[in-house]
C-alpha cells in the first residue's frame, strides 16, 4: 500500500490526477454515472441540494440515528431539518415514518442506511420525493440487486475515520444516472479548489476501493460467526431485511439489560464496547425533538461490538465467545 501511495502521491497533494483516478474507480465500482470527490460530507451535501435547485427553507426529512452533522447541515445551508423515527428492529426509517414527514413538509429525503442495512427503497421512491442515499455506512451493501449508492437521484459516501471506507476526510457524492450526472460535473467544475478532495486523501480511498472486495468477504465471515453466538444469548442483533445484503459495518447488540453491566463484562476481557448511536441526531438534539420513542430507545439499549476486516480470527473467537455468554 505504502508503494501505491508514494507513486500517487509523489509530484502532488492537492486535487489533480489522483482525485480523477478515484471518481473514475468509483463509477466502475458502484455502476454509475457520476462522481465526485469533495473535501467533507457536507460540501457533499451542498453540492446535491444545488444540483436539485432546492428552494431555501425547504424540509428535508432525516432519521433520528443519522450522524448529528445530517442537523447541522441542513440547518446551517437553511433548509428545515424533518426528524423522523426508525423502526425499532432495523433502525431504519420506515416508511410509515418518511411520510409522515413529508406531510409535515419534507421535499427532500436525506436517508441514512444505518449500520449498513438497506430498506426496501421501492415503496419510498413511489413517494416521487428525491431521495439522497447516505451511504457512508452501507458502501456495499445491496437490496433486490442493486447496490447501495444506486437507488438515490444523489448519494454520499463519508471517507471519515468512522466511516465504512476511509481516506483520512473528505466525501464522495454519487450519481447513478446520466441527468444528475452532467449536471454534478459543471457544478465539481465550477467549484472553489478548496472544496475538491486532495490527492493524498483520494489516495487513500482508491486503496480503500481497490480492496473493499476483499474486505467485505472478510466482514461477512466474521459477522457470521458473531450472528451464530449472539444467538445463544439473551439478546438480539439486527439482521437485513428482504432480499438483501448488508455491508457488516459494525456488529450492533439491541441489550435486553443494562449497558453498564454488559460494558463491565466485555472490559473484563478486554474488549472495548461503544455506544451505537453516540453522536446521532437523537442523541446531540433529543431534548429539542419531540417523542421518537423507537429512536430514543435504541439510542439507550444498543451498543457496537468490533468488527473489521483485519481483526484476525483469534480475537473474532474471543469476541464470539463473549457473544454467546452476555449477562
Amino acid at each position: 500500500m505504502d508503494a501505491v501511495l508514494t507513486c500517487m502521491v509523489s509530484e502532488k497533494i492537492g486535487p489533480g490526477e489522483t482525485n480523477l483516478r478515484l471518481t473514475q474507480i468509483v463509477r466502475e465500482s458502484f455502476l454509475v454515472e457520476g462522481a465526485a470527490a469533495v473535501r467533507s460530507a457536507a460540501i457533499a451535501f451542498q453540492f446535491a441540494v444545488t444540483a436539485l435547485d432546492l428552494p431555501v427553507g425547504s424540509g428535508i426529512v432525516i432519521s433520528a440515528l443519522a450522524p448529528a452533522w445530517h442537523y447541522q447541515v441542513v440547518s446551517k445551508l437553511g433548509f428545515s431539518p424533518i426528524v423522523a423515527d426508525v423502526d425499532p428492529d432495523t433502525a431504519l426509517m420506515p416508511l410509515a415514518s418518511v411520510e409522515d414527514a413529508i406531510s409535515r413538509g419534507g421535499r427532500v429525503i436525506l436517508y441514512h442506511e444505518t449500520l449498513g442495512f438497506l430498506p426496501d427503497f421501492y415503496p419510498i421512491l413511489a413517494l416521487n420525493v428525491p431521495l439522497i442515499e447516505d451511504i457512508s455506512q452501507s458502501a456495499g451493501a445491496e437490496f433486490g440487486g442493486k447496490k447501495a449508492g444506486q437507488f438515490g437521484v444523489f448519494s454520499i459516501l463519508g471517507l471519515e475515520e468512522r466511516d465504512i471506507l476511509t481516506a483520512g476526510g473528505g466525501a464522495l457524492l454519487i450519481s447513478p444516472n446520466k441527468r444528475e450526472s452532467i449536471v454534478l460535473k459543471k457544478i465539481a467544475d465550477e467549484a472553489p479548489v478548496t472544496d475538491i478532495l486532495p490527492d493524498m486523501n483520494s489516495a487513500l480511498a482508491y486503496v480503500q476501493i481497490k480492496e473493499s472486495t476483499r474486505n467485505a468477504i472478510m466482514r461477512k465471515d466474521i459477522s457470521e460467526g458473531f450472528m451464530r453466538s449472539v444467538l445463544q444469548s439473551r439478546h438480539k442483533t439486527i439482521v437485513q431485511g428482504g432480499d438483501g445484503l448488508s455491508s457488516n459495518y459494525s456488529f450492533p447488540v439491541i441489550l435486553s439489560s443494562g449497558v453498564k453491566e454488559v460494558k463491565q463484562y466485555a472490559n473484563r476481557k478486554d474488549i472495548e464496547i461503544e455506544p451505537a448511536f453516540a453522536g446521532t441526531v437523537i442523541d446531540r438534539y433529543g431534548e429539542t425533538l419531540g417523542e421518537l420513542p423507537n429512536a430514543r430507545s435504541l439510542l439507550l439499549r444498543c451498543v457496537l461490538f468490533p468488527l473489521y476486516p483485519r481483526l484476525g480470527a483469534s480475537n473474532a473467537a474471543k469476541i464470539a465467545k463473549i457473544l454467546a455468554t452476555l449477562p
